[in-house]
Order: structure tokens, then C-alpha cells, then sequence
């Protein structure tokens, strides 16, 4: 799919979307939100970092929360996954790859793909750190 304007916009129309809407973006002081556990990763070539809470209730996943510093890519591809990952069991979470996250956001540039590993890889922190408290 190529995802190319005229004004020189990459992304497509949901990736666009989820970047200027993002979904369950956590407002204000993460330490006032009730959560099971967290995963925060990085990446220090790029300088993304992506931070992901969630609550669980018997092996779901009932609320995703989180905070993203990075660009369009790493802002969307967060949000796309939290929708992704809500309702889910904790394994059929761990499941959500990075494709899966690109192929909901209509793709994204070559050059951008790593964005969607980090959110893959955020959420499997906090599931690991929730099986270390659990």
C-alpha cells in the first residue's frame, strides 16, 4: 500500500488518526493510575521510549494505559496496540507482533517498522513484570 501524498505525509489515515487522537494515552501523574503492572523499553538509536500499564483481572487484560516519547509512528503505534491488547488474555497479548500492529495501522514506512517492536516490546515487559508480582 502506498501511503504517499502530495504533501509529503507517510502515514496512512489511521496512523494519522491514531497520532492525532491517540487512545488511552495517560494523561497527568502515572502514579495516580491503579495498574497491575508496567514495561517501559527504548531505543536509543531513535530516542523512542515507550512506557505501558495495564490491569489485569483473571488473565485478562482490562485496561491499557500509556506514554509515549517518540514520533508519529511510535505515538500511533502505541495506541493502535493498546486497542489491540484490551480484553485480551495475558499469552493471546504477548501474541500481538509488531506486524499485526502495522497491518492495523495500514502499514507503515520501512524506515518506521521499529516502532511497532518497541510497543510489541513494551507490553511484554509489563506482562513479564505482572507474572513477577503474580
Amino acid at each position: 500500500m502506498d501511503n504517499t501524498n502530495r504533501e509529503g505525509w507517510v502515514y496512512s489515515e489511521v496512523v494519522k488518526e491514531h497520532f492525532l487522537n491517540p487512545l488511552n494515552f495517560l494523561m497527568g501523574d502515572e502514579n495516580k493510575y491503579e495498574h497491575d503492572a508496567e514495561g517501559i523499553v527504548g531505543n536509543p538509536v531513535c530516542g523512542d521510549q515507550m512506557k505501558m500499564f495495564i490491569r489485569v483481572e483473571n488473565d485478562k487484560i482490562v485496561d491499557v494505559k500509556w506514554k509515549t516519547y517518540g514520533c508519529a509512528s511510535a505515538i500511533a503505534s502505541t495506541s493502535a496496540l493498546s486497542e489491540l491488547a484490551k480484553g485480551k488474555t495475558l499469552d493471546e497479548a504477548l501474541k500481538i507482533g509488531p506486524e499485526e500492529i502495522a497491518e492495523f495501522l495500514g502499514g507503515l514506512p520501512k524506515h518506521k517498522f521499529h516502532c511497532s517492536v518497541l510497543g510489541h516490546e513494551a507490553l511484554a515487559e509489563a506482562v513479564k513484570n505482572y507474572h513477577k508480582k503474580s
